[in-house]
């Protein structure tokens, strides 16, 4: 049986309380130097005793003995591999023995690190003549919220299978959701004009208990924003509880967090974990044969597929990114250690950029990081809708890449030699890659920067 650590999270609940180790040990039933074995992780904790918990604090046992230092682990890795760290970056070991013996310091250590990143990210800004971030944007809280969870939400996903009370053919979905809506919720749906909902695709009317939706919508995307409605007032309760337990609190955050769930859940409705798990594999994840098969867009395929985490069920861990034709990152989930830009764009040496230049085709990709992490990519466009003239070509670029490990069971890189693949070098993005060198430079990065030559011109004027 695999032994179970609860240092941190013991550690945490007793200070909430403000209790000394030996006021907890009179609580559990045990004696004061055993607390202070399990809050260093010296002692693996037993059932009796998460039992115990239970009892005497009112807390799911459960939550406190939740693993979660896979994901902790991946965040420090990324971190790690921050070019800063090159001259004394850790072995995989040394985190490990880190994370089990000096939780508190491993966490100060990260919170000083993204300390760092924002004020960072604020002196980019302000050399841009932007106004500064302030704080933690939405995005990056609920892109947070994801990591910690690695993509995956048991929950979401139980609720999901129970969604449907009998089996629907997929080409009766839509119809079946309309009905389900009107029959339990009491709510009509009502397809409107592109002119009547100016600048919006779906609006949910409170008073009326009405659904529009724009004509602009194609058909995969009428059903997974119903099923988006059917999630955030079927789901409320559930969706309630994971925004409170994600710690997030500014109103941006907690709503831009709900609508991430409601979109988990949809996904999860229309593409069945097992089910999608299994056609997946079968196909060595060809996303345009993922989104026929379940009738979703080839986007919503290549995001449900980031999240096939499910312990002892798990998929090819990918990382998905979304950037406009400015290089804007838009969207970004991930399973993987790959760190995915939050300002600034993606490296402009990775191929989702060029993707625009070949609308709807895959382009396959092997790149890697500064720190000799490598990874297979496969970029395309996906069209969003379009309702008018002077809305035409909105088109965006989506990123899926895994580790070059899990390129073999992907069919993109069957064309290649994966034992030795000719590799992109490429960066997090300017604001800190190392490669001085670079041909795509676009400005100083913000560490490890070396002095300009004026004898010299190189690649780019940022490299004299």
């Amino acid at each position: 049986m695999q032994k179970t650590f609860i240092g941190p999270h013991l550690r945490r609940l007793r200070l909430e309380r403000g209790e000394t180790q030996g006021a907890m040990a009179r609580a559990l039933g045990i004696s004061p130097s055993y607390v202070n074995l399990l809050e260093n992780n010296e002692r693996s904790v037993s059932v009796a005793v998460l039992l115990r918990l239970f009892d005497a604090y009112g807390v799911d046992w459960r939550d406190i003995a939740e693993e979660d230092g896979t994901a902790q682990l991946a965040d420090l890795r990324v971190v790690i591999h921050d070019p800063l760290f090159t001259d004394f970056r850790p072995d995989l070991a040394q985190m490990r023995a880190s994370l089990v013996h000096a939780p508190s310091l491993v966490q100060a250590f990260m919170t000083l690190y993204r300390s760092y990143q924002n004020l960072s990210d604020q002196l980019l800004a302000l050399s841009q003549n932007e106004a500064p971030q302030l704080a933690t944007s939405a995005e990056a809280a609920v892109h947070d919220v994801f990591r910690r969870n690695r993509n995956h939400f048991p929950r979401l996903e139980t609720a999901a299978e129970s969604f449907w009370t009998k089996p629907v053919e997929p080409d009766e979905i839509y119809v079946a959701l309309k009905r389900r809506l009107q029959d339990k919720l009491r709510v009509t749906v009502r397809l409107c004009q592109a002119g009547d909902l100016p600048g919006a695709l779906r609006q949910y009317d409170e008073t009326r208990r009405e659904i529009l939706l724009s004509e602009a919508l194609d058909h995969p995307n009428r059903t997974f924003q119903l099923v988006h409605m059917a999630g955030l007032l079927e789901q409320r309760a559930l969706l309630d509880d994971l925004v409170a337990r994600s710690g997030i609190t500014d109103p941006r955050g907690v709503a831009r967090l709900r609508v991430e769930l409601a979109n988990y859940f949809a996904a999860a409705v229309l593409m069945p974990y097992t089910r999608f798990l299994t056609e997946a594999k079968a196909a060595k994840y060809d996303f345009d044969h993922l989104a026929t098969r379940f009738g979703v867009s080839f986007e919503q395929a290549c995001h449900r597929a980031t999240t096939l985490q499910r312990e002892g069920a798990q998929g090819v861990p990918f990382f998905f990114l979304r950037i406009d034709k400015g290089g804007n990152v838009s969207k970004r989930f991930n399973a993987t250690d790959f760190h995915l830009a939050e300002f600034g764009g993606a490296c402009p040496r990775l191929d989702v950029h060029t993707s625009f230049r070949t609308p709807g085709r895959i382009v396959p990709q092997f790149v890697e990081m500064p720190d000799r992490s490598q990874f297979f990519v496969v970029s395309r466009t996906v069209d969003r809708p379009t309702w008018a003239r002077h809305s035409q070509d909105n088109r965006l670029a989506v990123a899926m890449g895994c580790a070059i490990q899990y390129a073999g069971e992907v069919g993109y890189a069957e064309a290649f030699n994966i034992a030795a693949p000719r590799m992109t070098e490429i960066g997090i993005n300017c604001r800190i890659c190392p490669r001085a060198n670079c041909d795509q430079r676009a400005h100083h990065a913000a560490v490890l920067t070396q002095p300009i030559d004026e004898r010299r011109r190189g690649a780019t004027r940022y490299d004299g």
